[in-house]
């Protein structure tokens, strides 16, 4: 049979707000027209992020119950260490609360001013806590990637020529290490070939700099690798996922993505000496060194998470289900990234929309729309997220501008995506009506999570 079905079944439900339009132009008005700021209450169906949203399995919830809370050497630590020591074969396996406490710790150890720090593309978070300690984040994403409109397997690969470039023009000795981010968030959750992830490290090898990934959605790389690049056709997604980790000397993880947990993190790494001064950091401001800020159940819910991740069955289903999506709006002539990527649908702004230019935020007006037409949040990955000015006030644009459909795992039904999809479809019909915006007040790093916005 050809019809795609979700490898589980609804034990619990959880009821969702249903407005009307007048009530959701006036709920994002309040919000000073930034999703971010929008109440839960006031969502029917909510795409703003895939970190943390999970519904969680029977056994996962079982293995809550089971949680064992004592403050240092609780066997729940153990059981998530086993797990993950179980697919990225490190060393030293740290936990956190979420990703970006593994990335503060990381860089607060290993950066600093005039450090430098290529990645195929660092997602915001990421590339706040490099710059709030003084380094540098750089994007070195390959060509193909950054065309919205053209169609390719691995649009989230490192541009290998432009990091040895990089590497030779700016000094070894200013690049603690190299970041890969797998799948490439801000690149539409496009993946990264294995093929380019060894390349990645051999060049990393030839310059002594170690590689670290950015892991939060392996599984998801794994799976695209599975389908898409030849060799790898019946290699179980386990084989695949070690062998991706082999390439690697560390790694960092929001575990809230391939997790399939609602909170968690860590850093994983084959450095010893590094680990001991990230274990002193993760004491000073997380927590114990096998709970880092986790309550102990958290961990139990992520050992059994990382199981799960990895069942084929329900990675067809999850990728399939962003495909749908994907499928629907381009029927109706809406323009994506292409292809649809492992966690969610992203619009190409620009050709949305394209008498809005990018410094009056064309991504920020469609994910506003969309809301106010079906009461789903949505978020802008573009101007607003990524743009910088430089010393006279002009705006430099990122190299697109993007409006992220994230999708919860295991949370939505096949109608809750039809409608999402009817939704962005009435705002694509009318798009001639989308107004240019402006901010009002902007935070000086990370700024689109609190961002205020106005109609120009």
């Amino acid at each position: 049979m050809k019809t795609l079905i979700e490898p589980f079944k609804i034990k619990a439900v959880e009821a969702i707000p249903i407005t009307t339009k007048s009530d959701r132009e006036q709920f994002i008005k309040d919000a000073f027209l930034n999703p971010f700021t929008l109440k839960s209450d006031a969502i029917t169906i909510d795409m703003l992020t895939d970190s943390g949203t999970t519904a969680m399995s029977s056994k996962q919830w079982a293995a809550v119950m089971d949680g064992d809370e004592s403050y240092a050497g609780s066997r729940s630590y153990y059981k998530f260490e086993n797990e993950v020591k179980n697919f990225t074969r490190m060393a030293e396996i740290i936990p956190t609360h979420q990703g970006r406490a593994a990335e503060r710790i990381l860089f607060n150890v290993i950066g600093g001013p005039g450090k430098l720090i290529p990645n195929n593309t660092h997602f915001d978070t990421t590339r706040g806590n490099i710059e709030i300690v003084g380094s540098t984040a750089v994007d070195l994403p390959c060509e193909v990637g950054t065309k919205p409109e053209v169609i390719a397997d691995f649009k989230g690969n490192m541009d290998i020529e432009a990091l040895e470039n990089f590497i030779k023009t700016t000094g070894r000795e200013n690049i603690p290490v190299c970041m890969l981010t797998i799948t490439n968030n801000s690149g539409g959750g496009q993946p990264v070939s294995m093929a380019n992830i060894r390349e990645t490290k051999e060049v990393c090898k030839k310059y002594d700099i170690p590689l670290f990934l950015d892991c939060c959605r392996f599984a998801e790389n794994a799976y695209f690798i599975k389908q898409r690049e030849k060799g790898y056709e019946n290699t179980p997604i386990i084989d695949i996922v070690r062998e991706m980790f082999s390439y690697a000397d560390g790694a960092t993880m929001s575990s809230k993505k391939d997790g399939l947990s609602n909170t968690g993190g860590f850093i994983a790494l084959n450095n010893t000496e590094w680990a001991e001064k990230l274990r002193i950091n993760l004491i000073a401001t997380e927590g114990f060194i096998t709970y880092g800020g986790l309550a102990r159940r958290d961990l139990e819910a992520l050992a059994q998470g990382f199981i799960e991740v990895m069942d084929e069955n329900y990675l067809q289903s999850r990728i399939g289900q962003v495909k749908f999506f994907g499928d629907l709006l381009l029927q109706a002539g809406v323009p994506l990234l292409e292809p649809t990527g492992g966690h969610g649908v992203y619009l190409d702004a620009r050709r949305f929309a394209p008498h809005i230019k990018p410094e009056h935020f064309p991504g920020q007006a469609i994910a506003v729309e969309v809301y106010k037409e079906g009461g789903v949040r949505c978020c802008e990955i573009g101007s607003v997220m990524f743009g910088k000015y430089d010393e006279n006030g002009n705006h430099i644009n990122p190299p697109m501008d993007l409006v992220r459909f994230a999708i919860p795992r295991r949370v939505y039904t096949k109608s809750h995506i039809e409608y999402t999809a009817e939704a962005v479809i009435e705002v694509f019909n009318r798009r001639n009506e989308l107004r240019p915006m402006k901010l009002t007040y902007q935070a000086p790093v990370l700024r689109h999570f609190t961002a205020r916005f106005d109609y120009i």
